[in-house]
């Protein structure tokens, strides 16, 4: 289907025709109550649905955002920001929407800005779209604008993120009908993210940023910052050793195999001359062989995975 032009789409606080796009707004939401009626408001303008994934809060975000007429989905347990993701993701595949739209519960993100967020795919130039801090106007912490810089240069020198990104870790994004079939997050934390940046890489999907505004709010993140830029790195690197499994992992693990089998033969060459037993030489051999041994046979089950996916 040939996508319709941006003037196609209308706000439904304009009182004008209605969309010729079906759009799905996804909330991922954990003990939000104090905004999420002020943004769910805001976000009922300009879609046709709106998903909120209730993260095992304590508090009234489900009973609020049901008041309001949004689509609550309940965790028994806060199962994590990438876990929200997959169940919006899960959910929008069931309604097969034009566009998902997914930002943050917190009052972070401006809803008024979703018609700038989804312009460029009604106008077909992407599959997903990314709202960028870095284009636009931000309030967030230094050390936090920082961090993300960092993780998008991580992103783009490990995986080949298009120069043209700037905002790896946004989470205000939207996504075409194609992009929403072939995604499917799969970190349950913050690291998801990047695994759905890494997922439309390796799909060849067309990524393409907006400007956006942030408002930070001071207790808007709980997670440690060190903890959460841990975790996600953590995944950047797994993503490459996912990637190429014998290189990354199987040929280390050859080498070390046979740097220990050499010294193993070694030591049992000089114990047989000498009858002079080397233990630090022995530890090291053996510590190596089977280490060689193990990183060897996880490269060869995960390359026989990927095959078989």
């Amino acid at each position: 289907m040939k996508p319709a032009s941006p003037e196609s789409y209308k706000d439904a606080s304009t009182g004008t025709s209605p969309r010729k796009y079906y759009v799905i707004a996804g909330l991922p939401a954990y003990n939000e109550e104090r905004y999420i009626a002020k943004v769910l408001l805001k976000v009922k303008k300009h879609v046709d649905e709106v998903i909120v994934v209730n993260d095992g809060s304590t508090d009234m975000t489900a009973e609020i955002a049901r008041a309001l007429g949004a689509t609550v989905i309940d965790h028994p347990r806060n199962m994590g920001y990438g876990a929200a993701l997959k169940t919006i993701f899960t959910e929008a595949r069931k309604r097969n929407p034009d566009i998902l739209v997914i930002l943050d519960a917190d009052d972070q993100h401006d809803p008024n800005e979703i018609p700038t967020l989804i312009k460029p795919i009604l106008e077909g130039q992407a599959d997903i779209v990314i709202g960028s801090r870095f284009l636009g106007k931000t309030n967030q912490p230094l050390w936090r604008r920082i961090g993300v810089k960092i993780i998008t240069w991580l992103t783009k020198s490990i995986h080949g993120l298009p120069k043209h990104i700037t905002d790896a870790q946004s989470g205000y994004r939207a996504y075409n009908r194609n992009a929403i079939k072939t995604i499917k997050p799969e970190d349950t934390d913050m690291a998801a993210s990047i695994d759905i940046l890494i997922q439309a890489l390796n799909h060849k999907l067309k990524i393409k940023e907006v400007p956006i505004t942030i408002q930070h709010h001071q207790e808007a993140s709980t997670q440690n910052p060190l903890t959460h830029a841990a975790k996600i790195i953590t995944r950047i690197i797994e993503a490459v050793v996912e990637k190429r499994p014998l290189f990354y992992l199987g040929l280390p693990g050859a080498t070390a195999t046979l740097v220990g089998a050499l010294l193993i033969a070694h030591s049992l060459y000089n114990f047989n001359h000498t009858r002079v037993f080397n233990p630090p030489e022995v530890l090291v051999a053996v510590i190596l062989f089977f280490a060689g041994l193990t990183l060897s046979t996880l490269a060869t089950l995960l390359y026989t995975i990927q095959k078989i996916k």
